[in-house]
């Protein structure tokens, strides 16, 4: 007799089979979402505590960004750049005036947006800075995540991102984060062409730096002539209770990378926001994206940004983020376990003892899941949380029950 395959089996089985081993996913097969929630395959519903690593902030499905979506889809959907859009220079004014940037270069992933950076500052560096031919240096620092092509892990410290893909671009180097001791010795080289830096860093598992370092950074930048060049793909649009992390301190930075929330968590839209002076070194045919800058990305990207304005959703990541560390402080009063938490708005994390026994960091994930929750853990035994900005405060209490009650059955 044929024993019964469910559907969640089915679904991991296949990609099993067929698709590349590239990722670690839990074992939860979803098929549905709205707002906040998630339901999977068999019809459970969870809380998303991860957002797809925040390219969900204006919840799942949004109406108004899908219906910008479908109504564009109907019209048209991409030209190349060989020809202009209506769409393209409308959606441009309107993002570098909402940001305070002269221009904008729209590209498709994240990844593809710091490569765009990487180019730009290089060019700047050559044209205008003159930093003699292939001499140029970028700046990075410790724990970063940019993407994983092969020019930006040649400027990574995690070994996952780097062991057997090498050889690696030249031109890096890569100093402590969140030290601007460190960031004036590097910057001192005149081949110096960009600082290259998250305000938060996510992916290494919410590292939130001192107050005063963004600010510091920048006078540093100004100081040695240097672009800073500012990764917001997931501390921006609302993430950390400002329109951009950088905002918390005040600063502007000479370029921002965004993408992510862009477009609302509906398909890959990400920019590239600087001054005149940097951006127009790149000339026709030097750098570009078949879909990038395409008349649906940028009808789909308008919806999503007046979401976020509209909707308060920054306000709220700041107000529900203050209540959600204020439980999760609560929590590890209750479970010596949790070495500490950290975070701002609604991109948090807690840190687990990585020598306690009882419990780690995916097996916790797993009780979340059971519970009605879904979060992922990062760099071993960390977990991330960032829920949809549209959550409310009933729903955070709700969540930080769940959190709770999961913790404390590993105490």
């Amino acid at each position: 007799m044929q024993e019964t395959v469910s559907a969640t089996e089915r679904a991991i089985q296949l990609e099993d089979i067929y698709g590349a081993h590239n990722y670690h996913p839990l074992p939860v097969v979803l098929e549905r979402g709205e707002g906040v929630f998630l339901w999977d395959v068999e019809g459970k519903r969870y809380f998303d505590f991860l957002s797809a690593y925040s390219a969900v902030n204006q919840g799942h499905c949004h109406p108004r960004i899908i219906n910008a979506m479908i109504e564009q889809a109907q019209k048209l959907t991409l030209t190349s750049r060989a020809f202009y859009n209506n769409k393209l220079g409308e959606f441009e004014k309107y993002i570098c005036e909402l940001f305070g940037y002269d221009k904008v270069l729209m590209m498709n992933s994240g990844a593809e947006a710091n490569e765009t950076a990487i180019k730009l500052a290089r060019k700047w560096g050559y044209k205008v800075k003159g930093i003699p031919t292939d001499q140029a240096v970028i700046v990075a620092v410790q724990r970063n995540f940019h993407g994983r092509t092969t020019g930006i892990i040649s400027a990574s410290t995690d070994p996952d991102s780097r062991n057997n893909f090498g050889p690696f671009m030249p031109g890096y180097q890569i100093i402590p984060y969140d030290n601007l001791n460190a960031v004036e010795e590097a910057l001192k080289n005149p081949n110096v062409c960009g600082f290259w830096v998250e305000p938060i860093q996510g992916e290494a598992g919410v590292y939130v730096p001192q107050e005063g370092y963004l600010k510091g950074v920048q006078e540093l930048c100004t100081k040695y002539n240097v672009i800073l060049m500012m990764h917001e793909i997931q501390t921006g649009f609302g993430r950390t209770g400002k329109l951009l992390a950088s905002y918390h301190e005040g600063v502007q930075p000479d370029m921002v990378i965004l993408g992510k929330a862009l477009s609302g968590g509906t398909m890959p839209v990400s920019a590239v926001l600087t001054k005149d002076e940097i951006m127009m070194v790149i000339k026709p045919g030097e750098h570009g994206s078949t879909f990038g800058g395409n008349p649906l990305a940028c009808a789909v990207a308008h919806a999503a940004l007046e979401v976020l304005l509209d909707e308060k959703l920054p306000q709220n990541a700041e107000r529900l983020g203050h209540i959600f560390r204020d439980r999760l402080k609560a929590t590890k009063a209750k479970a010596p376990y949790i070495q500490h938490y950290r975070g701002k708005g609604l991109l948090n994390a807690i840190i687990l003892d990585p020598e306690y026994k009882k419990v780690n960091a995916w097996d916790l994930c797993m009780k979340f899941a059971e519970n009605g929750l879904l979060a992922k853990p990062t760099h071993g035994n960390i977990i991330r949380f960032a829920p949809p900005l549209v959550i409310t405060e009933e729903q955070i209490h709700e969540c930080a029950d769940i959190i709770e009650k999961s913790i404390l059955e590993y105490v």
